[in-house]
This record gives structure tokens, sequence and C-alpha cells, in this order.
């Protein structure tokens, strides 16, 4: 009986695998057949593939260690059989990452840096975009065989400074500069805080719960085999359901940007640009791409023309320095895209040879204007701030976009890495961090912020790591509830916690460099 059923799960598993990959060749073929016939040759396609394969590798090593921590406190209070558990909040991971907005896709990539951004179909930009995701797979392979629930978030902010800081060495600058350091610093408050906000909200959450429902059912362990009362049951399942939900939301988008970015370097035709923006939304385009060179000409009326405007604002974009010409060469960035989008009635008119250089002054564009309405220099009036932060959400729209069989093939590859790799991390974080099983109640309390704290992390477009808000909110009832931790588990996980950053750091910059000899 047991083998029959795993026949059959493996059956499933390897179906729902190769239906996944033949989804995303046959709408890949699709698209560039749509957009530009015969641009796709069979080397780029394989090489294509193979970045696609590794890109897909990383969320799927992703679900090992994420999306298990979703199923650990309702496989280990019986609310839910493990392996219905899994497909249930595989499910919810699907559907998260469908409807995920895509800004903290963008807000991974915004870390890059600017010059391999511009140019990631060069080698220098294959070897940034398999570089960062091959140390983030090697070091989330040996965190997950170890059973240690270390951040895939952690990982990835990792590999993507140790590129920064190797790209920057290479050429001979100073390491530092290489990185952009106040949005790191913005994504790594929020993945240092989200622990400890996991752990104390965790806590008082438990604490309240038994000042307010006296039951005392919630605060006994579970009975072995035997399933909650089912008022219970279905505070945990819900509990679990969201925070699988807000996981997808969230972490499945960490993958997505960097599958743009391959695809961009490899079939910039195709996806460079949105070809789904409608023809009356780029004519609004076109009106605000003459407005903002208007309004930012009136702030510098003497400026002279900018001899490489683009070289002007990618320096600014790198060092943040604001000099006497970057208002003006921003002026003529958006007159000359304004111009060129002109002269078509859709993007999808726009010539094959044009593509590139547009996508990329769009955004160097909206990248500038990020930066002047975050920093507030130049000292603009409300008006001005008004038109440009019109102008950059409608830039936006045309190059921060993605496909819908890209949300298909990550979200497929997280639920196919948790039906694999769930036993080793929710052991755990059910049974290995507390001194006492966990109760209903400690598993309530610790999905129930994680899953709050993921969607407000969402909303601000903010990555934070599911594996530490969770394991520090079982940690936190435990510590409320006086049950004891295991120390030595703890440390571990404060090990991995701490290791992660500087090893990813390492590892990327080393393959990266290694790279770079041969591409």
């Amino acid at each position: 009986m047991d083998r029959d059923k795993s026949l059959r799960e493996q059956f499933l598993f390897f179906a729902a695998l190769l239906a996944g990959l033949g989804y995303v060749f046959w709408s890949i073929w699709s698209d560039v057949q749509n957009a530009a016939p015969g641009s796709l040759t069979f080397l780029p396609f394989l090489f294509l593939a193979l970045a696609l394969l590794i890109a897909l590798g990383f969320e799927f090593v992703n679900g090992f260690h994420d999306t298990a921590n979703a199923v650990a406190t309702v496989i280990y209070t019986n609310s839910l059989p493990a392996h219905f558990a899994v497909v249930w909040s595989g499910f919810w991971n699907f559907f998260g990452v469908l409807v995920s907005s895509g800004a903290v896709a963008f807000g991974i990539i915004s870390l890059l840096p600017v010059e391999l951004i511009l140019n990631v179909g060069s080698g220098a930009g294959m070897a940034m975009v398999f570089a960062l995701l091959i140390a983030a797979i090697i070091w989330n392979l040996g965190t997950w065989y170890l059973g240690l629930p270390a951040s895939s978030s952690h990982t990835l902010i990792g590999s993507i400074i140790g590129v920064g800081v190797a790209n920057q060495l290479i050429q001979g600058k100073s390491g530092v500069s290489g990185v952009d350091w106040d949005q790191a610093a913005t994504v790594g408050y929020a993945l240092l805080l989200s622990p400890v906000v996991g752990f104390v909200a965790a806590g008082l959450l438990l604490l309240s719960m038994k000042v307010l429902v006296k039951n005392p059912a919630l605060y006994r362990e579970p009975k072995a085999h035997k399933a909650p009362p089912w008022w219970i049951r279905g505070m945990l399942v819900l509990t679990c359901t969201g925070v699988s939900f807000a996981h997808g939301s969230n972490d499945g988008q960490k993958g997505m940007g960097l599958i743009m970015l391959i695809l961009i370097g490899i079939v910039p035709t195709t996806y460079a640009l949105n070809r789904a923006v409608a023809p009356a939304e780029v004519a609004q385009f076109r009106a605000l791409a003459q407005l903002t060179q208007q309004v930012l000409l009136k702030t510098a009326p003497a400026a002279a023309p900018v001899a490489d405007p683009r070289q002007v604002l990618t320096v600014y974009v790198r060092d943040r320095e604001l000099s006497p010409e970057t208002v003006p060469a921003l002026a003529q960035v958006a007159a000359e895209v304004g111009a060129t989008v002109a002269d078509h009635a859709s993007l999808g008119q726009v010539p094959a040879a044009a593509v590139h250089n547009m996508r990329n002054d769009m955004y160097l564009a909206s990248e500038t204007i990020r930066l002047m309405l975050k920093t507030k220099t130049p000292a603009f009036d409300v008006e001005t701030r008004e038109d440009l932060a019109a102008f950059k959400r409608s830039l936006d729209q045309a190059t921060k976009f993605i496909p819908l069989w890209v949300k298909v093939a990550v979200a497929i590859a997280l639920g196919l890495g948790t039906m694999v790799g769930w036993k080793r991390i929710v052991v755990t974080v059910g049974s290995k961090i507390g001194k006492t099983h966990l109760t209903y109640a400690q598993g309530g309390a610790a999905e129930f912020v994680a899953m709050g704290t993921i969607f407000a992390a969402d909303i601000y477009g903010l990555p934070v790591s599911t594996t530490h808000v969770l394991s520090s909110g079982v940690a936190g009832t435990m510590a409320a509830n006086r049950s004891g931790l295991q120390w030595s588990t703890v440390r571990n996980l404060a090990m991995a916690w701490v290791l992660t950053l500087p090893v990813a750091i390492m590892l990327s910059g080393s393959i990266y460099i290694l790279l770079r000899q041969f591409i």
C-alpha cells in the first residue's frame, strides 16, 4: 500500500515537473515568435534553457526551506496529514505567486550594480546572474542537508552584495562602490528585525491568548495521531494557509526578478519592453515624457545640452552624487524616449534594434527619479515631484512587468521543492526548538505572527525571511510559555543566521570572478 502511494506521488511529481517545463518553453517560443520570428536560434535557446533551469532550481531549493516552515505547525499538531498539508501549502503558495505585485522582485534587482543591469546580456551580466544563483543554491542546499532553517532571502541578498563588490574589484575600483548600500540597508533592516518581531510578537500573542481564551485544550500537548477539535484545527489550517499565501506573494518574487533579467539579456526584443501596454497608455506616456522634459528644463533654464546624458545618469544612479548635469541629462533622456515612442502606436511596434537601448533609457530615467524623490535632492516643488512620480509610474509599467508564465513556473518550482524536501526543516521547527511538544496555541500564535509580518513586508515591497520569522516565533512562544528552549538548536540557528550573509558574499564573489575568466 505504502509502495503504491509512493509510486503515485512520484508519478504526480514528475508529471507536474514535465508539464511545468513544457509550459515554460512553449510560452517562451510563442512569445518570441509573436515578437520577432526567427530571432531565437538553437544555441541561444539552449543557453536560455540552462539559465532558466538554474533560476528555477533556486526557487525549488527555496521550497525546501521556506515553504516547509508553513506546514510545520499543522503537521506537529495533527491538524492535517503531512502529505495533504504539503499539497495544500503548495496550492496557496501557487496562488500567492500569481497575485504578487512584483514590487519585491524589482526591489531586489535594484540592489545589483547598475552597469551590469544595463548590460545584462553581456558576459559580465550573465556571469552576475549565474554567480548569485549558484551561490544561493549551494548555501541553501548545505543548510537544508543539516536541517537548519537558513534564510533564502538572506542568502540571495548576500550573493548580490558579493557580485557587486567583486565586479568593482575586477575593475580596480573600491569594492564598496559596487552596491546600492542604501537599498541594501533597507532590505537588511527588514531581514534583521523580522525575527525579533516574530519572537516578541508571538510570545505576547500567546500570553494574551492565555488571558482571553481560557480553554485548556489549547495549551496541552496534542495527542498522538489524533486531530484537534474542529475550531482549533480550523484556526491552525487558516494560519498555515495565510503563511503559504504570504510566502508565495513575497518570497516567490525573488526568483521572478532574476528570471526577467535572464530573459532581457538573452531575448531582449521579446521581454525588454512590456508589449501588453495598451495604445491609450502609450499615448499618455508620450505626454508625460514631454511634460517631464518641460518641468525639468524650467528648473535648469540655462543648462547646456549634455554630451552623454546616459553616462551622467549611470554615474548618478551608481554613486548617488548629484552633479549640475544630472537634471539636464534626465530631461534629455525623457525627451528622447518620448520621441522614440511617439513614432509608434504601441511598444510592440518598436524596432528590434531599438528595444534594448530604449529599455535602458527607461530604466535609468526611472531609477534617477526614484533617487531624486527619495533624497529630495534637488528640492523640486510639489507639482514637479508629482509630475516626476507620474512619469516614473509610466516608465515602470513599460519595463517592470512579469509575464504570467514566469509566475506559474516559479510557483510550480516552489511547490515541488516543498514536496521533496519538507521533512528536515519541519522536524527542526516542530520538535527541536523547544523542550516540549508544540501546542495548538503556540503553533497558531507563531503562524499568525508570521503571516502578518510577511503580508506587511509585501505591502511595502520588502523581502523578509519566512524561515526566520516563523522559527523565531516558535521560540518566542516556548519562552513565553516557560517551556524551555533547546539551546543547541537555537545556537545552530543563530550561527546559520550570522554566517549566511558573509558566506554568500564570499561564495558569489568567488564564483563571479571565476566565471568572468570564461564568459
